[in-house]
Order: C-alpha cells, then sequence, then structure tokens
C-alpha cells in the first residue's frame, strides 16, 4: 500500500482526492497548507498539491518538499487555462500537472505512473549505493523505509550526524551508507572506535602526535582526524569518550582545528563526522556524563535505527542475504533456508538484533554441508560447544574459533571429494593425510 499526500486548502477537492486514493488502495494523509503537507511528509510515495494556497503556493512548496527527497514525484493541480502556471510546475521539477476540476482516470493514471517512478527511483538509489558500499542492503519493512529514506536525505548535505540504536541494530551500515551517498564518497571512510582504546592513548590515536611526544612515539604520526581528511570519521561508541577529551573533540569539530600530541602547531582538517552510540547522549548530557554543547553539535541530525522486533518482516530477506554471504565465506554450495526454517527465525526474539540474528545464519551455514536446511538445524547449531573455564564465550549465536575451523575444514574436504569422484583414497593423498584420518573426519563432519 503506498502512502500519498494530498495538499489543498479546499475541503471538497481534499475530500475527492482522499476518496479516490482509497478506491485505488493508497493510504491517504491530508494537509490544507504548504506547512501542514510538510510535516507530514515522512513515509509518504508521492504528493498531490494544489497551486493555488496562500502563504506556500504548490511550487513552493515543491520546492521544499525537493530539498528533502528529490526523489519524491510531486503533482501539481492547476486552474483550467493556467498554462503558465504549469509550464513553470514542470521546470520547477513537478512530475505532472493536472488541471481542476480533474477527471478521475486521468488522476488515476497519473498517480500510478507517478508511484511506478518513485519505485524505480529509490531501487536505481538503491542499487548505486550498493554497488559503492559492495554489499546489498536488506530494509523493506516501513521502520527501514523511514530510515534508509532519512539516509538519502541527509548524506549529500554535510553535517555532522549523531546514529543511535541499540547494540547489534547496524549503525556501521548507516554510517557508512552516509559516506557513499555523501559529496566526499571518493574520499576516505575512517572509523574509531571510542571505546576500544585506553582514554590515555584516544587523544593521540585521534589527533596524532609528534615525535617523542610520549614514551614509546619513536616517529610521528597522523591521527584518525588527518587520516579522514577529505572524507568522513565515524566515531563509533562516542558516549564512551572520557570527559577531557571531549573539550577537544568539540574544538575540531567547530572549528575544523586539531592539534597533535606534543606538537607545536594546529593543523586544518576537512572532515564530515558521524558519530555512533547505544547511549541516550541527551540523558548522559543532563546527568553530567556527556558535555551538553557537544551533544548538541554531534546531533545536528539525530537519526535511531530501529531494533529488529520492530521490523520483523526483514527477517526471512536478511536470513537469506546473510546465508549467501556466508556459504560463499566458507565454501559450501547451494545452501537454501526453507520456509519453516525462515518461520521460525521470523518468530524468535532476537534481543542482540541483526548482529545476533547474522551471528546464528553464519552457524547455521558453517555447521552444514550445502542444500536445504530445515528447523532441525536450528537446534543443531544451538547449543555452543563446550569451553575452557575462564575463558569468556562469544556474542550469543557466534562461531567459536573451533566451529569456524571445523567448517574450513569440512568445506575442503567436501570440495576435494567431489574433486575425486567419492574416491577416498585419492582425497586423502590429495589433502595430505591418511585414510583413515580422512575416514574419521568423514564420520565426524556427516559424510560417511
Amino acid at each position: 500500500m503506498s502512502r500519498l499526500l494530498l495538499v489543498d486548502d479546499e475541503p471538497a477537492v481534499l475530500y475527492a482526492l482522499k476518496e479516490l486514493a482509497r478506491s485505488n488502495g493508497h493510504e491517504p494523509v491530508t494537509a490544507r497548507s504548504g506547512a501542514e503537507a510538510l510535516e507530514r511528509l515522512e513515509g509518504v510515495d508521492a504528493v498531490v498539491t494544489d497551486y493555488a494556497m496562500p502563504e506556500m503556493d504548490g511550487l513552493q512548496l515543491l520546492q521544499a518538499i525537493h530539498e528533502r527527497d528529490a526523489s519524491l514525484p510531486v503533482v501539481v493541480l492547476t486552474a483550467q487555462g493556467s498554462e503558465r502556471v504549469a509550464v513553470r510546475a514542470m521546470k520547477a521539477g513537478a512530475y505532472e500537472y493536472v488541471t481542476k476540476p480533474f477527471d478521475i482516470d486521468e488522476m488515476t493514471l497519473v498517480l500510478d505512473r507517478a508511484l511506478e517512478t518513485r519505485t524505480l527511483r529509490v531501487q536505481n538509489r538503491r542499487l548505486a549505493v550498493e554497488k559503492a558500499l559492495g554489499r546489498s542492503i536488506v530494509g523493506d519493512a516501513p521502520a527501514m523505509q523511514r530510515l534508509l529514506d532519512a539516509v538519502a536525505r541527509v548524506a549529500p548535505k554535510d553535517v555532522t550526524v549523531l546514529v543511535r540504536g541499540e547494540t547489534g541494530t547496524g549503525k556501521e551500515l548507516v554510517a557508512s551508507l552516509l559516506h557513499a551517498q555523501s559529496r566526499r564518497a571518493s574520499g576516505p571512510l575512517v572509523r574509531f572506535n571510542c571505546a576500544a582504546i585506553p582514554a590515555e592513548l584516544a587523544e593521540a590515536e585521534l589527533f596524532g602526535h609528534a615525535r617523542g611526544a610520549f614514551t614509546g612515539a619513536v616517529q610521528a604520526r597522523e591521527g584518525f582526524f588527518a587520516q579522514a581528511d577529505g572524507g568522513t570519521l565515524v566515531l563509533d561508541e562516542v558516549g564512551e569518550l572520557p570527559l577531557p577529551l571531549q573539550a577537544k573533540l568539540l574544538r575540531a569539530l567547530q572549528e575544523g582545528e586539531i592539534q597533535p600530541v606534543g606538537a607545536g602547531r594546529v593543523e586544518r582538517v576537512d572532515v564530515r563526522v558521524v558519530a555512533a552510540t547505544h547511549r541516550d547522549l541527551a540523558e548522559e548530557a543532563r546527568a553530567g556524563r556527556f558535555r551538553e554543547d557537544l551533544y548538541y553539535r554531534l546531533a545536528v541530525v539525530e537519526l535511531v535505527v530501529p531494533p529488529l522486533r520492530e521490523h520483523r518482516e526483514d527477517i526471512p530477506a536478511l536470513a537469506k542475504e546473510f546465508a549467501r554471504r556466508f556459504a560463499a565465506r566458507f565454501g559450501v554450495d547451494d545452501v537454501r533456508l526453507s520456509p519453516p526454517l525462515l518461520e521460525r527465525l521470523a518468530a524468535a526474539e532476537w534481543p542482540g538484533n541483526v548482529r545476533q540474528l547474522e551471528n546464528q545464519v553464519a552457524r547455521l551455514v558453517a555447521l552444514s554441508n550445502g542444500g536445504e536446511l530445515g528447523p532441525e538445524a536450528l537446534e543443531a547449531g544451538a547449543a555452543p560447544a563446550a569451553r575452557e573455564p575462564g575463558v569468556e564465550p562469544p556474542p550469543e549465536g557466534a562461531l567459536t574459533l573451533h566451529e569456524h575451523l571445523d567448517a574450513v575444514e569440512r568445506n575442503i574436504i567436501a570440495k576435494t571429494l567431489a574433486a575425486t569422484g567419492g574416491n577416498q583414497s585419492e582425497t586423502a593423498r590429495r589433502l595430505g593425510v591418511s585414510r583413515g584420518a580422512l575416514i574419521d573426519r568423514l564420520k565426524k563432519y556427516g559424510f560417511a
């Protein structure tokens, strides 16, 4: 179902448009003015607006819409005999114009074509981004479509963005999308995990250091800001930065200047910053754990990545994409997830969000011999292997080192068996093991 934003200050016309939209299976969203229309723009697939409206006319609304989303088709309603207005609308970027009073069949045809155009534009934009990223983007649920639309609108504007969301939701992917769709796409994309570096080293890592600045600094080194010059710097888990370093980060953002540790000079940098965190930085600022001025500087635009429970309908497509990716990585042929297995995955709880789902699918593929996987594979791969005392378990669903090595060994054996036509002696010779050792492995991995 498509969402249509219908804008007119005449109630009778608005009512007629709303009924037409409903009769064609669309969801109507109505507005009585241009300002009200802009407030209701999120999530719509096309706009129909009257030209002659007080305060903000149809052309002004058209321009404001295209500043936010140039791919959104806008149909302008004009009065009969207003050919000059119609020409102006088309030159301004209107998808089409329709004269009032409009013909129902004509309007229906125009809307159908506009919605088809919107679909093609969105698909082309996604294909271009996927080509730039080198990976597929899965997210057809309304919650993800709203996020991806917001990313597409914000990415070309050179502003600082704060990406917030639960652990494992895909904040890193959003940061990559912002870079790939920006004017800096040809520049470097540099990532810095603020939680992975001790506080005393974080300043030198971010801003660089001069030779002899501290013990062990045998030569000068560029920091992440300098490495990202002309591109994008992603500050992952920015909420973990210590307060003294937050002040220096604020200066870098405000002035575009950095001072390497131990250097007497100030360097200019041209960097767009995308910050990511699982924390509510507004609450952290109120509690005094994060600088309020830095929060406002980072959150010029704030994007919230929805947890997986809010876009469950994407789970089957995500699982298939992960299965394809890991099958190629592990060398497993013809991996298919059966409909019952996909139903089980879609119904499961995923507190670790997309990352947990990805790890679970990796386990399923790694422990398989290819072919179609049913729900029984989920039970077979659910219990992690026993671990040594004192060793921290990996994230839920993730492969242990032993499991990963077993998956690689299993698939090497499967490919060699296929290449030798199932001849165990020749397979053992090619693998450099005894026939007895090969038979033991064949039993271990379910080949015999």
